[in-house]
């Protein structure tokens, strides 16, 4: 008796699983959409497609705009981003605006495929559907690109889709994110907005647990899901850095601050989605940042660097910071009051150190340089003494910074 029972059950584990699995492999089937739609709205749905940030993802290394296929390195293997062109057999042309909506904002796309949170419903959720059916609009009338990703490189059983089910039992909901600073103004309610809506900054911002999920309770307090770190970006640890309401507008607007750039994965955010913003966009996203009523920023606290990591930096950096930290013009940032060294977090610096930064463009024909690697120039000891000036001398932070530090970034 008992055995007939396993037996039983094991026979309906198979048959909800070959259902599930049925399920999600099926691809869209309904007919080519024909969208029909005003000048103005289509140029609405560019101008959202462009806050939220598509183009970032969705737009591979040597692809067409939009076209899918960039890789997204996780914890848990590769997710390469989906074709958003209206291509009918790869890409969204037969999906209808609800379709589109659904997988926005719930993370289903049609007819029943579950999205892996690469794709971040978890803060689109609150997009309204007069802005859905903008982008959808927008979206539809750019060429089809008849290109399929590559297929997600993903281990048993993350590979199975219908995996999403539980994860979003446990971690999905319609609840609004929470806010990262407080006000009620005109202008930090349309910054709530774009900030946890649109340009999904909490998802990278924010840490993450076992299973990928945000860690609401500690909201924008800083996350990593690569080689560089996404900062805190709460309004104290936002003024402990230095920044203003108005140095940030200016930031989000050029990518250059007098904290320093835009670098690593904040570079395309500003490149390909905030500089497009209208100038009272992004003075919004700044009030909500900071709040109706910002912090003080906290004044910059210089010291005295060791004199070892003085010539380890007369060395090898003040050939393009200056010797003094004031930098270069379209070649190097300014060192004094820099934002990342002012982080508590050291991760970003000493990476930056290790593997350098490519060469990036900025709005307003603004460039600067590339930065070399000096992973194999200094060993260990060296990189924590000059990574320790750096903070002490124009960062305004300990010398706590350990050679053991060095050794388990570069080899991460």
């Amino acid at each position: 008796m008992i055995k007939r029972i396993l037996l039983g059950l094991i026979a309906i584990a198979i048959i909800v699983w070959a259902v599930l699995y049925w399920s999600e492999n099926r691809t869209p089937s309904g007919p080519v959409q024909k969208v029909t739609a005003s000048a103005q709205e289509i140029e609405h749905g560019r101008y959202l497609t462009l806050a939220g940030d598509c183009a970032a993802c969705h737009t591979s290394a040597d692809g067409a705009p939009l076209a899918g296929g960039f890789p997204l390195d996780t914890p848990f293997g590769t997710i390469y981003s989906s074709n958003l062109t209206p291509s009918a057999d790869f890409g969204i042309g037969r999906w209808t605006k609800d379709d589109f909506y659904k997988a926005l904002t719930e993370g289903i796309s049609p007819p029943s495929r579950h999205l892996y949170p690469a794709m971040p419903y978890t803060s689109y959720k609150g997009m309204t559907r007069e802005d859905s059916d903008a982008i959808y609009s927008y979206l539809m009338s750019r060429p089809a690109v008849d290109v399929a990703p590559p297929e997600n490189s993903l281990p048993f059983p993350l590979n199975q889709r219908m995996a999403m089910i539980g994860w979003n039992l446990l971690f999905f909901n319609d609840k609004p994110l929470p806010n990262s600073s407080q006000g009620s103004s005109e202008e930090w309610l349309r910054g709530r907005y774009l900030v946890n809506v649109m340009e999904h900054c909490a998802e990278c911002h924010t840490p993450r647990g076992i299973m990928g999920e945000m860690e609401l309770d500690k909201f924008m307090q800083g996350g990593s899901l690569g080689r560089f770190t996404a900062p805190d970006i709460t309004p104290e640890a936002l003024a402990s850095r230095g920044w203003t309401k108005e140095d940030l507008q200016q930031f989000f607007m050029t990518g250059l601050a007098p904290q320093g750039s835009a670098y690593s994965d904040m570079h395309p955010v500003i490149y390909l989605s905030s500089q497009h913003l209208t100038p009272k966009d992004n003075q919004a996203i700044a009030t909500y940042l900071m709040g109706d009523n910002p912090p003080k920023t906290s004044p910059l606290q210089m010291g005295n660097g060791s004199a070892a990591g003085r010539q380890l930096y007369l060395e090898s950096c003040s050939g393009c910071h200056s010797y003094d930290g004031s930098g270069k013009p379209n070649v190097a940032v300014a060192m004094k009051g820099n934002s990342t060294l002012r982080d508590k977090d050291s991760t970003n610096l000493i990476n930056a150190i290790l593997d350098g930064l490519p060469e990036q463009a900025f709005p307003n024909n603004q460039n600067m340089q590339s930065m070399p690697g000096f992973a194999n120039k200094l060993d260990d000891k060296q990189i924590a003494e000059l990574a320790n000036f750096l903070r002490v001398q124009w960062g305004g932070q300990p010398a706590d910074i350990k050679p053991e530090q060095i050794k388990a970034l570069r080899n991460h």
